[in-house]
C-alpha cells in the first residue's frame, strides 16, 4: 500500500484532484443537502450534514475498491431499489422539515448536528450515482504499473471524498450563517428546506 502511495505519479494526481474539486463545486444533491440542513438548523447542523455526507461516500470508496459497485451497477434492479430507497428517506426528511414550525426557537434547532450527520451519511449511501461515478471517473486515472487498483481506488477515492466533505461542509455553513441572520422566520425556512429535500427526492427519481 505505501509503495503505491509514494509512486503514484503527481500529474495525474493533481488533474484528478482538479477534475474532483471542480466537481465539487458544482452543486448537486450532496451540496443542496448540506445548504437545506444548514437553512434549517444553523451553522453546525451545516457543517455535521457535509461531514455526514463524507462518511456516506467512504461507504461509497469501499464498495468499489472491494468490486462491489461494478456488480451493483450490473444489476438494474440493485440500482433502482437504491434510489427509491434513497428517494424515500429523502421525502421522510422533506415531511420533518414542513411539519417543523421552529416555534421552539433557532438556537434550538442549532444543536441537532449529530441528527444531519446522520442524515447526511444515509442520504448519501443511499444515492447510487456516486456508484456509478466511481465506475465512470476514477478508471481513467488507474496507473497499473505501480500496483493493485484497489489501492489506487482507495487513494484516489478519499481524495475525493475528503475535498467533497470540506466543500459540502463549506457550502452548509454559509447557508447556516445566513439562516442564523434571519432565525426569526424559521418556519419559513423550514418549509424552504422541505421544498429542497423533495426537490432532491424527485430529482433522484427523475434523472437517469
Amino acid at each position: 500500500m505505501w509503495q503505491t502511495l509514494t509512486h503514484f505519479p503527481l500529474q495525474p494526481y493533481f488533474a484528478f484532484l482538479a477534475g474532483g474539486i471542480l466537481l465539487n463545486l458544482t452543486p448537486g444533491q450532496d451540496v443542496l443537502f448540506a445548504t437545506a440542513s444548514g437553512v434549517k438548523g444553523g451553522p453546525r447542523a451545516g457543517v455535521m450534514a457535509g461531514l455526514g455526507v463524507g462518511l456516506g461516500a467512504l461507504w461509497h470508496v469501499a464498495l468499489a475498491a472491494l468490486g462491489l459497485s461494478a456488480l451493483i451497477a450490473a444489476h438494474a434492479g440493485a440500482l433502482l431499489a437504491l434510489k427509491y430507497a434513497g428517494a424515500a428517506y429523502l421525502l421522510y426528511i422533506a415531511w420533518k422539515s414542513w411539519n417543523d414550525t421552529g416555534a421552539a426557537g433557532h438556537s434550538k434547532t442549532a444543536t441537532s448536528g449529530w441528527d444531519a450527520l446522520r442524515k447526511g451519511a444515509l442520504t448519501n449511501a443511499l444515492n447510487p450515482k456516486p456508484i456509478l461515478f466511481m465506475l465512470a471517473f476514477l478508471p481513467q486515472f488507474i496507473q497499473p504499473q505501480i500496483g493493485p487498483a484497489w489501492q489506487q481506488i482507495l487513494l484516489l477515492g478519499l481524495t475525493f471524498g475528503l475535498t467533497g466533505t470540506l466543500i459540502t461542509a463549506g457550502y452548509g455553513y454559509l447557508a447556516g450563517r445566513a439562516g442564523h441572520a434571519i432565525g426569526a422566520r424559521m418556519g419559513v425556512l423550514n418549509k424552504g428546506a422541505a421544498v429542497l429535500f423533495a426537490g432532491l427526492a424527485a430529482r433522484l427519481i427523475l434523472e437517469d
